[in-house]
């Protein structure tokens, strides 16, 4: 099992997962003949600069190529980092992550900013976020797109709209590994926001049930690695809310009185769950 921080572990043939307590983010490296594929890089430069030098501590090899799961600060603000270590390695994303992801950077820098205005700081990493530079993908793809690491193969699939509308996962068929992103998350109920699409996340989980099998290993976003029938089960509970939001617009709720008129798969208090809500009934065009 993955503690936090306390390195890269190997979870399939010359693939490593590391766990970060800082946002209990994870970022996966996988071994090609040409050089290390990083998924994710962090939340700020100085975080992604710890995560270069455990690689470097582990002896993994020297990153060539990054991929971003999706536009989000902890998955893409250690971009500059692993550049200004690495040099001008290419960074893939979906095309909707490829142009969301400066205004994204922008918006949460906005909040976190005014976060500390108003003397809510929490968080006491919090000025890291703010004085990091972002640099945006540079590789976008649309659908699916497949990565020649020196003799490994490794495909990006766009399976759907889910957390966001440009989730990627990232499939390594020699290993019968994928690494899902923030589409599925062990440690809780996936991150639902303002601008993610609840009632299109079923199907998109459906299509990465596709993708594995039962002796599969899914790397989430966040938390340990899990199997197909742990993605099964989140499966059911993102449907139940995809379906729960639906009769709910349907019989005329008003989003107000939405979370006390039935029953949810997770606690309602739990700001992971705080926009479900209002992104479902925004797709109904009723918020």
């Amino acid at each position: 099992m993955l503690g936090y921080d306390t390195g890269f572990h190997e979870v399939g043939d010359r693939i490593w997962v590391a766990r970060y307590e800082w946002h209990d983010v994870n970022i996966t490296v996988i071994e090609g003949g040409a050089g290390l594929l990083m998924i994710d890089t962090h939340a700020s430069t100085r975080a992604a600069v710890g995560v270069i030098d455990d690689i470097r501590r582990a002896g993994l090899g020297e990153v060539t190529v990054v991929v971003n799961t999706h536009e989000h600060f902890d998955h893409t603000f250690g971009n500059a980092a692993v550049r200004s270590a690495y040099g001008p390695v290419p960074i893939h994303a979906t095309q909707h992550a490829t142009d969301h992801t400066l205004s994204s950077a922008v918006a949460f820098k906005a909040r976190f900013a005014a976060q500390v205005a108003a003397g809510e700081l929490a968080d006491p990493r919090t000025p890291e976020i703010l004085r990091t530079d972002v640099v945006a993908p540079d590789r976008p793809f649309v659908g699916r797109t497949t990565l020649d690491l020196g003799g490994r193969t490794v495909e990006l699939v766009h399976p759907g709209r889910g957390h966001t509308a440009g989730d990627l996962v990232t499939w390594v068929p020699d290993a019968n590994l994928l690494q899902a992103g923030d589409l599925l998350e062990e440690t809780g109920p996936p991150v639902y926001t303002d601008h993610s699409y609840p009632l299109d996340w079923p199907a998109t989980i459906d299509a990465v049930l596709d993708l594995i099998d039962a002796r599969s290993t899914v790397v989430p976003g966040h938390g340990v690695p899990v199997d197909k029938e742990w993605v099964r089960g989140q499966r059911a509970e993102i449907a139940q809310v995809a379906d729960t939001i639906q009769r709910l617009g349907s019989d005329g709720v008003p989003i107000e009185r939405a979370i006390a008129a039935a029953s949810w798969p997770w606690p309602t208090d739990d700001w992971r769950f705080a926009g479900a809500l209002q992104s479902g009934y925004a797709q109904l065009g009723l918020a």
